[in-house]
């Protein structure tokens, strides 16, 4: 029967592979018959261009949509090969990148909820995944999301102790504010499991340490390289909330997305700071305990779905981490809610409501407000599960 299986086994391989690349060419033909522009693969060119050039980076304004940049200067340092290319091969060279991290991240997903699978498994939810809206707009803008995910699991998902662990979180927090939230995470259940007298503290605090060290290695080396626009993001630059877009957009799928639509404001400063606080306690203390009772695919979650609530902008293709999401309830054995999560992220709900130029997003109704709130409802949903699987699977442990 062994030898049947593993007869059987490597053909499979081949099958998860021709299904993967059909899937992935059809995304394709579907991208070019939608005229996709790829408008921040545009804007990071343009970015990595006036780096090369010594100008303002941070005055920066380009594209037909007049787009800022918004990333750390270490980011633009990384986005100058990308001059290198005619915007034609950048693009295809772009996709074709970022199809091999969805790969990539499909592995790392199945890894960190404790399935052991093999290549075929990665690349049969890989040719489902491309066809979810995070994962799609992610690949029709051109976006950096999957590179960062895959950086954050890459760490996350290595054995304890590893003297690299940290490096990918560091990286991905240079490139772009959000995962920095991990660095937070680590060195909390580091100082938890301290406190608590356990001998695995070590571990977590030296994961930390390194984390904090790839981050500020990065820094001041975008400093040193770019001196005055690092001067200026430091100081100016990364007060400013809105200069990614209205607070009310429909992408916009963080806590300060849902108030100001809610509100009917463009600036719900004031209550986003008290449900960022609040939000951000309860998703930490959620993200720390499970960590302490060895749920570590709970813990993950709970820190990226706390960092995408908090975050001053979470735009719908920030939320790629539906993929483990969904993944990580359906082996809890909840198989509806994990069918249900996918169908959330798959049928594009999100775009039914009035939206675009006019900022149509600030007279939404009852209804509308409900469909343009749906990853964040999600992302509030698993955050009360994954309190309630902690604690339950404490209660079973002690019976």
């Amino acid at each position: 029967m062994t030898a049947l299986v593993l007869s059987r086994a490597p053909r499979r391989v081949p099958v998860a592979l021709a299904v993967c690349l059909l899937s992935f060419g059809g995304f394709w033909l579907a991208q070019r018959a939608a005229h996709v522009s790829m408008i921040d693969l545009m804007v990071y060119r343009a970015e990595g261009a006036t780096v090369r050039a010594g100008g303002d980076l941070y005055a920066l304004r380009t594209t037909h949509a007049r787009l800022p940049t918004t990333y750390p200067p270490f980011a633009a340092l990384l986005f100058a090969p990308l001059t290198l290319l005619d915007v034609a091969a950048m693009r295809a060279a772009a996709t074709v990148a970022n199809l091999a991290l969805l790969v990539a991240f499909a592995q790392l997903s199945l890894r960190l909820v404790g399935r052991r699978a093999g290549a075929e498994h990665a690349l049969w939810l890989a040719a489902g995944a491309v066809w979810c809206e995070p994962v799609w707009t992610t690949l029709r803008y051109g976006q950096v999301n999957l590179l960062l995910t895959v950086l954050i699991l890459w760490d996350l998902t290595r054995r304890p102790g590893n003297r690299w662990a940290g490096v990918g979180i560091g990286a991905a927090a240079a490139i772009k504010l959000t995962p920095a939230l991990f660095v937070v995470f680590l060195l909390v259940t580091g100082v938890a499991l301290a406190v608590t007298g356990r001998d695995a503290w070590r571990p977590w605090l030296r994961h930390a340490c390194v984390a904090s060290c790839a981050f500020l290695g990065a820094t001041t080396l975008a400093a040193i390289a770019l001196p005055s626009d690092s001067r200026r993001f430091w100081t100016r630059m990364i007060f400013d909330a809105g200069r990614a877009g209205h607070a009310e957009d429909t992408a916009n799928q963080s806590l300060r997305g849902v108030l100001a639509r809610l509100l009917h404001t463009g600036d719900p400063s004031p209550w986003w700071a008290l449900a960022a606080a609040v939000t951000a306690l309860l998703g930490l203390t959620v993200a720390v305990t499970a960590a302490l009772r060895g749920r570590r695919a709970e813990a993950v979650m709970a820190c990226a779905t706390t960092a995408l609530l908090v975050s001053p902008v979470s735009w719908s293709h920030h939320w790629v981490w539906c993929v483990p999401l969904a993944l990580l309830v359906w082996e809890s054995g909840r198989r509806r809610a994990a069918a249900s999560l996918a169908a959330l992220f798959c049928t594009y709900a999100l775009w039914w409501v009035p939206h675009g130029s006019g900022r149509l997003e600030l007279r939404q109704n009852g209804a509308q407000l409900l469909l343009s709130a749906l990853y964040a409802g999600a992302g509030c949903a698993f955050l009360v599960y994954a309190a309630y699987a902690v604690r339950l699977g404490r209660t079973n442990r002690t019976a």
